[in-house]
């Protein structure tokens, strides 16, 4: 049976979740939430053959998607861009007739090993996360869907347990407010959504 309707709908693509000590206490903000919806992609496809139908009615069902991953050579792994490639259909999620997603918020919760110097101009990778998410902004773009800006999760290798679990309490907040927070006038103004977040937190 499908969940009710306007509900969070997490995509969840980790091929090993077993070794992401990250993920493993991130994943703790979705526990015991009767507003998430909680889909782990590499447990229901192992395989690979995704029900791409069965896909299409979960995301008719939610109205803030959640793609969370880690950070894989500066994209997803490779089941969320297959999912991307097959559920997000022309005719249906863009293009002519394509308007099945529309008004549907997206965030993508993504997990690094590098720390926040390490993405900048100057830095190892030259680039920032936000300009190594462009293609999936654009995905959300063109199926008219609200992109958020990310949460990101840096240093994953440093972390201790604290600073996991003030990521995880940060993620928590966002969940308990999404449907505020996509109507602040500065949203786009913040390059993660930690940003804001944290605002959000001292004034509470």
């Amino acid at each position: 049976m499908l969940p009710e309707k306007n509900k969070v709908l997490v995509l969840f693509t980790h091929p090993l979740l077993e070794r992401s000590r990250a993920n493993r206490l991130i994943l703790k903000s979705y526990s015991d939430r009767e507003d998430v919806t909680f889909h782990d992609l590499y447990e229901r496809y192992p395989d690979f053959n995704i029900d791409v139908e069965y896909e299409k009615e979960l995301l008719l069902q939610h109205e803030m998607i959640i793609w969370h991953h880690p950070f894989y050579w500066y994209s997803c792994p490779p089941l969320l861009k297959q999912w991307i490639d097959m559920v997000l259909e022309v005719g249906w999620a863009y293009g002519p007739g394509g308007d099945a997603l529309e008004g549907k918020s997206i965030l993508q919760t993504i997990t690094v090993g590098g720390g926040v110097q390490a993405y900048q101009e100057s830095g190892h990778n030259r680039f920032t996360i936000r300009e190594f998410l462009r293609p999936f902004e654009q995905t959300a773009n063109l199926c008219k869907m609200n992109y958020f800006p990310p949460f990101v999760i840096h240093g994953t290798h440093r972390l201790d347990k604290q600073g996991f679990t003030d990521y995880a309490a940060e993620l928590g907040l966002f969940l308990d407010n999404w449907q505020d927070i996509q109507y602040q006038p500065n949203l786009y103004q913040h390059t993660y959504i930690n940003d804001l977040l944290k605002k959000i937190a001292t004034t509470k």
